[in-house]
């Protein structure tokens, strides 16, 4: 019985053992689940603190590349002002260099043609003066001339009544050596003809007259400053010295009407004179006409110079003034007659028109001032004002 009970109590024992080691081990179980769990806890912690860390430190990054980028876009944008500021600027003074040469131009083109009409006037000028001195120099012999033909015409005259007396006095049948030299002589055509010859021979001489005083008046360059003169005389004069130009093609028709005296530069004046009918005569094709006609409005005066030519074509007319413009064949003209015309009207204050219907001729007018102003823009006194 007491081996059994204590052996009954050996196995409770070691029951009471093994429930025992059970619960200790579950406790250890539990105990290391436990600390596990806080260790899993721990790692998690030191994990997500590294993590916030990370974060933080790639936010700090990438908010410090942000600004970065922004701070270089905002140089790009600054750049990109810049670089459009300088475009601009750039483009500014383009079109100002290019403004300033197209006004280099201008005015260089303005200086040749300037230079180009001074020289014009230049050699205008020396012409007058080369043709006031032969018309100077001719004038005397030719007076003498003139003069002699006119007494060499009452010296024939004489030897001819003369003659008329002798053989009244001593019939030729009488005096046959007088009859003889009669006979030979031809006394009756030759009474006819030395009229006729010494006429003709004044003629000339006083056609030559006329021309030089034409050629003097035209080119009086003695007379360079303002004065009064007559348009017509001015006209009719160089008409004269221009007429080899015009006779053979054209018929010349007056319709002049009654002008004042006009206060000008009178050679500068028949220089424009000169130019309207040799191109007027260039003009027509063929056999034409020139008109020549004047009148007065107010306190102006104008001459037209109308010729029967082919006309002006539209697209030329606002160019015929230009230096150097022609529609003449190469050689035949320098574009310089109309362009020097023009200055010298407007420098007196006038005007020229063209009038050019298509096949109906051209028709160019010249309007001028009668009296210019007291002191014109150059400073130059008019002859009015000197007057007075």
């Amino acid at each position: 019985m007491a081996d059994n009970a204590s052996a009954t109590d050996e196995r409770s024992l070691q029951d009471e053992i093994v429930r025992q080691q059970k619960i200790i081990r579950a406790l250890m179980n539990r105990i290391e689940r436990e600390a596990d769990a806080r260790r899993s806890d721990f790692a998690q912690f030191q994990s997500t603190v590294m993590l916030e860390h990370q974060v933080c430190e790639r936010t700090a990054e990438l908010e410090a590349a942000l600004l970065e980028n922004k701070k270089i876009n905002q140089n790009l944008a600054a750049a990109r002002a810049r670089m459009a500021e300088e475009i601009d600027e750039r483009r500014r003074a383009q079109e100002a260099l290019e403004r300033e040469q197209a006004a280099q131009r201008e005015l260089i083109e303005k200086l040749e043609s300037a230079q180009n009409q001074l020289l014009q006037s230049e050699k205008l000028a020396s012409i007058g003066q080369l043709a006031a001195g032969v018309a100077h120099e001719i004038n005397n012999p030719i007076g003498f001339v003139y003069s002699n033909l006119l007494t060499l015409k009452t010296y024939a005259a004489d030897l001819l009544r003369l003659i008329d007396a002798y053989e009244r006095a001593a019939p030729p049948a009488e005096a046959p050596d007088i009859a003889a030299v009669r006979q030979a002589i031809d006394i009756d055509y030759l009474r006819e003809d030395i009229g006729t010859l010494i006429d003709e021979s004044i003629d000339g001489a006083a056609r030559v007259r006329r021309i030089v005083q034409d050629m003097r008046d035209f080119s009086r360059m003695g007379d360079d400053g303002w004065q009064l003169a007559d348009l017509h005389r001015g006209l009719e004069s160089t008409l004269n010295v221009v007429w080899n130009e015009i006779k053979y093609k054209a018929q010349i028709v007056k319709a002049l009407g009654s002008l004042p005296e006009v206060e000008c530069l009178p050679f500068q004046i028949n220089q424009v004179f000169m130019n309207l009918l040799v191109n007027a005569a260039q003009a027509i094709d063929g056999q034409g006409t020139v008109t020549l006609s004047s009148g007065v409005e107010d306190d102006w005066v104008w001459i037209a110079i109308a010729d029967t030519g082919p006309g002006i074509a539209p697209a030329h007319l606002s160019k015929i003034f230009d230096p150097f413009f022609t529609t003449k064949p190469v050689g035949q003209g320098t574009g310089l007659g109309l362009s020097v015309s023009y200055g010298i009207v407007n420098r007196h204050g006038g005007r020229i028109e063209v009038d050019s219907p298509p096949g109906g001729g051209t028709t160019f007018r010249v309007w001028l001032p009668v009296r210019q102003r007291a002191a014109s823009a150059d400073g130059r006194v008019s002859a009015a004002a000197a007057q007075g």
